[in-house]
Parts: C-alpha cells; sequence; structure tokens
C-alpha cells in the first residue's frame, strides 16, 4: 500500500471546503476526503491509546498501514457566507498554548509512529487563518522555543522561557522533545 500523501489531501479538501466551523468539522470533512481517496484504508476518529499511565485520544487513525493524525483548527474571529452557509470562526487568542499544543501533537505523533513498523508515517496539521502562527513574531518571549512560523525547523527539547503565568501553562509544564 503507498504511503498517504497528506499534502494532496490537503490541497483537494481546499478545493472542495476551503473555511470550516470547527475543528470537529475539519476532522470529519479530512477523514471523508482520505476515505474516498483510499478505499483501502480504515479511518477512526478519537481512536484511545495508553500512554504515561493514562489515556490519550488521537483525532484519526488510519488502519493500514497504521497512521497517526493529529489536527489543529486555530482561527482568528471571521464570518464569511459560503456556499448558502454563514461561518462565524471563534478567536483563539491564546497562541502560546496553540502552539504549544500542536507541538505536543507532533511529540504524540512521533512516539506512535515509533511503535508502529520502520515505514510508519505520521502527520500533524495546524489549520489556521491566524498570521500570529505562520510569521516569527517577537524573539524573547516566553513561548520562544514553540514558535511554528515558515522555515522553522522543530527539534530537541523545547520548554517555556522565564516564569509564564499558571494559567499559560496549566496542562502544559512539562517540555517538549522532537525527535525528528
Amino acid at each position: 500500500m503507498a504511503e498517504l500523501n497528506i499534502h494532496r489531501v490537503m490541497a483537494e479538501l481546499a478545493e472542495r471546503r476551503p473555511i470550516f466551523h470547527s475543528e470537529a468539522d475539519f476532522q470529519f470533512a479530512l477523514a471523508w476526503r482520505i476515505a474516498e481517496m483510499r478505499a483501502d484504508c480504515g479511518i477512526r476518529l478519537e481512536k484511545p491509546f495508553r500512554r504515561d499511565g493514562g489515556m490519550k485520544f488521537l483525532d484519526l487513525w488510519l488502519t493500514t498501514p497504521g497512521t497517526p493524525i493529529e489536527l489543529k483548527y486555530r482561527t482568528q474571529s471571521f464570518r464569511i457566507p459560503r456556499d448558502g452557509e454563514e461561518f462565524t470562526l471563534k478567536e483563539h487568542s491564546a497562541h502560546d498554548q496553540g502552539r504549544y499544543d500542536s507541538i505536543a501533537d507532533i511529540e504524540r505523533i512521533e512516539y506512535l509512529v515509533a511503535r508502529c513498523s520502520a515505514s510508519a508515517q505520521g502527520f500533524s496539521v495546524l489549520l489556521t487563518n491566524d498570521p500570529a502562527y505562520w510569521t516569527p513574531g517577537s524573539a524573547a518571549t516566553k513561548d520562544e522555543a514553540f514558535r511554528l512560523h515558515e522555515g522553522r525547523r522543530l527539534e530537541g527539547r523545547m520548554a517555556w522561557r522565564g516564569q509564564p503565568s499558571k494559567g499559560t501553562t496549566k496542562g502544559r509544564e512539562s517540555a517538549l522533545f522532537l525527535r525528528n
């Protein structure tokens, strides 16, 4: 079975659905598009798995050959009518938390891929209309290690800088580590 070409899937999905109401809407549309393109592949949504003594959930799991996919849909406030529907996107303004969570998704994908076959692949997709995610921004910020801007190579240990507020780091205290 050929590997999934996530770039092709996303390009084709963008032609059909350039905007989504929510992350769940995006998750379902992506799963549907993959199923249309890859009839040989079973798809599971919100697949549970064990890690660190607890249950976690993976956004999408392709059963053949075993491909984990994590999704994030981080938006700026936006309202537009399209094809007879009104789309009203929420403001996800906590960029520092969104960046951390996106990198945590990549770390989770690496963990799951390492437990699959040697040729396994996995994907983390961050879909956003917010330029704060793809532009460099200010240096020396508390979340500098978690920047996701164009051209940045994500690798190694990443941790909060200084002492960010407890509200920012609640549930996100641990440093993250990316192998690949």
